[in-house]
């Protein structure tokens, strides 16, 4: 069976058109791993030089309340490879930010638009938006959930371990977007997952709960500590991020103080699997929650895990927008 093949049997299994991408939890482990075939095919056949058009003449309006990199430049590329067109709106370019209803420019921009991808700050805007726009929206980055990070996070993992189930993920930082949907990922794909975080900044109390509820189905386990040892022994994949995400620049000082017995070295490594792999979303502060060795060593895949964001993402877009 060819590449192009492939394709059309995974679209008769699944179907996700016209859906909305907000949070994992919204998704069964079936159309997840569906998504998860489809980028990893998706990827093949852009190696491989072979054209995959299914958004053709159409159009994604990407707002930006959070500055980006990986999110818009894999966006804009990805939505182009897949024969459309990506519209770049910042703050300042819509009047949302100058007060218009979240409503009315949802159902204004749905007439124009085909999808819609937004990276903002509050997850109930992002929730508002979708209640309203007749077309599909996914969710770029709020500050609870980050989806599109973790879909490529799981297609690295499958590439680099070939499977995602039984695996112990680490993750030790701040409780915050990242943990959420990772604790949510690997509660749904049958991957264990451990959390060390401090007092004060651990994951969302609703989050977990929502978690353990799907860990329950999935018969994956769930560990919330302090600890970064006992979160760490055994894993095969350590995950981390910026101790102070955007928005809490005020607060770096004291947090970097909070944070200082959670940075990821080559110390706290030796608790893990001996082949385990080492992962960030990206931008990272060496020397601060993961040390230059750590990350620029043997065992990182970062850069995999930052190119694989565009092959998940156009995936997301083809599923949902195709």
């Amino acid at each position: 069976m060819n590449l192009g093949e492939n394709l059309v049997e995974l679209s008769k299994k699944i179907s996700l058109n016209g859906r909305d991408f907000l949070c994992l939890a919204d998704f069964s482990k079936e159309e997840l791993q569906y998504l998860l075939d489809l980028a990893a095919e998706l990827k093949t056949m852009k190696k491989e030089g072979i054209p995959y058009q299914p958004l053709l003449g159409k159009t994604m309006g990407m707002i930006f309340e959070k500055s980006s990199t990986r999110t818009r430049v894999s966006f804009e590329v990805g939505i182009y490879q897949l024969g459309g067109q990506g519209m770049f709106f910042s703050n300042r370019d819509l009047q949302i930010g100058r007060g218009e209803p979240i409503s009315d420019t949802a159902q204004v921009i749905s007439r124009y638009l085909d999808g819609i991808m937004i990276r903002t700050f509050e997850h109930e805007k992002v929730e508002e938006l979708a209640l309203h726009a007749p077309i599909p929206v996914i969710n770029g980055l709020t500050d609870k959930f980050h989806p599109c990070q973790v879909m490529a996070d799981f297609q690295t993992i499958i590439e680099q371990k070939g499977k995602l189930e039984g695996l112990k993920l680490a993750y030790v930082g701040d409780g915050n977007n990242m943990s959420h949907s990772l604790l949510l990922g690997c509660a749904k794909m049958g991957m264990n997952i451990s959390i060390a975080a401090p007092e004060g900044y651990m994951p969302a109390a609703d989050v977990v709960e929502m978690a353990e509820k799907f860990a329950e189905i999935s018969g994956s386990n769930i560990l919330i500590t302090d600890s970064p040892v006992e979160a760490v022994n055994g894993a095969d994949v350590i995950y981390t991020d910026v101790w102070a995400s955007m928005g809490q620049e005020a607060e770096q000082e004291q947090r970097v103080k909070i944070f200082a017995p959670y940075q990821i070295d080559e110390k706290l490594v030796k608790h893990a699997d001996q082949d385990y792999i080492f992962m960030h979303c990206l931008p990272a502060h060496r020397g601060e929650e993961v040390s230059s060795d750590v990350i620029d060593g043997g065992h990182s895949v970062i850069f995999d895990e930052a190119e694989n964001r565009l092959h998940a993402q156009k995936a997301v877009m083809a599923a949902v927008m195709g």
